[in-house]
């Protein structure tokens, strides 16, 4: 993202525009420039500085942020449709699908070893309070996926995921408690307006449930979902704060490292739960009478593993590569890119007052990313 003075380009134009006609001895007349001059202006300024930004990294850098990107937008709402496919054919655990939301970890293994070689680095040396941090953010990751799944089991998959955008609320708010991270006048104003968004669909709660699924089922689900989505955004401000605190550096291997054992924690709490609930044991027959056989079981939770962690290395390829505000924007555009392909794929109910959350909620997504730009501005 590049950086400039708004209000000092809109002054220069109005300057070069009013020359002309200030000759001596004339009388000053009332003059406004052109609007069609101005945002011309503003978009040649904003191109210019677009390709300086695009000349100081190598090619590969914007291959790599464009796969990333990528990965985020088409990974995370295939996932979410994943796990209600998971529902709505005939599956009923909610442990296995927060099994599935962690057993991709060996994937950003498999990526991070080779960045040892490549990079010629070294693994970071692990301590007590390191290991104890990645053994309790891993604790709230599997809390976390456990809450997400009694909310895919019970809301259509659209609704999930407005409801699931809630985090970044909470990661507004727990990163200005625990990590001292700004708070402006757009991020509170983003805070009200995405609250105000799942306020209007609690009250839109009678057109929008399924035929199987009672009304305290549906709230059930969506206090589930908000409850999840608050833990998400403490589990993304401790994360910084272990940066902060414990690493004191953040580079590409180093965030793969956090990725790698706290999903490893993450897996062996979940694996705990499962064999405690003994649903291994049921999804033989669970597979049987899932809807399209025991092939169709699987493909959906091998595929609901693998898109789960291409989500959060592309989120996190994102992080590294770009910025916040970047990942911010992805963020919002993967909430409609959800929302519509639930209703084509999975038919799911989509009412006027859901449209109406949909568009509060990129709204709000709007002023906290303008928010955002304006800290970048500050510091720089």
């Amino acid at each position: 993202m590049s950086d400039y003075n708004t209000e000092s380009l809109s002054r220069s134009v109005v300057v070069s525009l009013m020359q002309p006609l200030l000759e001596p001895g004339d009388r000053m007349e009332e003059a406004s420039p052109e609007p069609s001059v101005s945002l011309w202006s503003k978009i040649s300024t904003v191109r210019i500085m677009a390709w300086e930004a695009y000349k100081k990294k190598p090619i590969s850098h914007w291959i790599l942020l464009f796969l990333s990107s990528a990965a985020m937008l088409v990974a995370f709402p295939a996932s979410s449709i994943l796990s209600r496919l998971y529902y709505s054919n005939g599956g009923t655990s909610k442990w296995i699908i927060s099994w599935v939301a962690v057993a991709g970890w060996p994937l950003t293994a498999l990526i991070l070893f080779p960045t040892y070689f490549f990079c010629k680095t070294f693994p970071t040396p692990l301590n007590l309070k390191l290991t104890l941090s990645y053994v309790v953010l891993g604790f709230l990751s599997a809390a976390d996926n456990l809450m997400y799944a009694y909310a895919y089991a019970y809301l259509p998959a659209s609704t999930a995921a407005l409801l699931a955008s809630s985090s970044l609320v909470f990661s507004a708010l727990f990163g200005y408690l625990l990590v001292k991270n700004k708070i402006n006048a757009s991020v509170i104003n983003a805070v009200v307006i995405i609250t105000a968004a799942m306020t209007i669909i609690a009250l839109d709660s009678d057109s929008d449930t399924y035929g199987d699924i009672t009304n305290r089922q549906y709230i059930i689900g969506f206090i589930w979902d908000i409850l999840g989505s608050a833990l998400h955004g403490l589990i993304f401000a401790l994360s910084e704060l272990v940066f902060v605190k414990l690493l004191g550096r953040r580079s590409f291997h180093v965030v793969l490292e956090q990725q790698v054992m706290v999903s490893l924690f993450a897996f062996i709490f979940t694996t705990i739960g499962v064999v405690v609930s003994k649903d291994f044991q049921a999804m033989k027959s669970e597979a049987k009478s899932f809807e399209g056989g025991t092939t169709s079981y699987l493909l959906v939770l091998i595929w609901g593993a693998i898109t789960f962690q291409l989500g959060v290395l592309g989120a996190t390829a994102v992080l590294f590569l770009s910025s916040t505000v970047l990942a911010g924007v992805l963020n919002a555009i993967r909430v409609p890119l959800t929302s519509i392909a639930a209703v084509i794929l999975l038919h799911d109910p989509m009412s006027g007052f859901k449209i109406l959350s949909l568009v509060v909620t990129f709204w709000g997504f709007g002023s906290y990313i303008y928010g955002s730009t304006s800290f970048g501005k500050d510091s720089s």
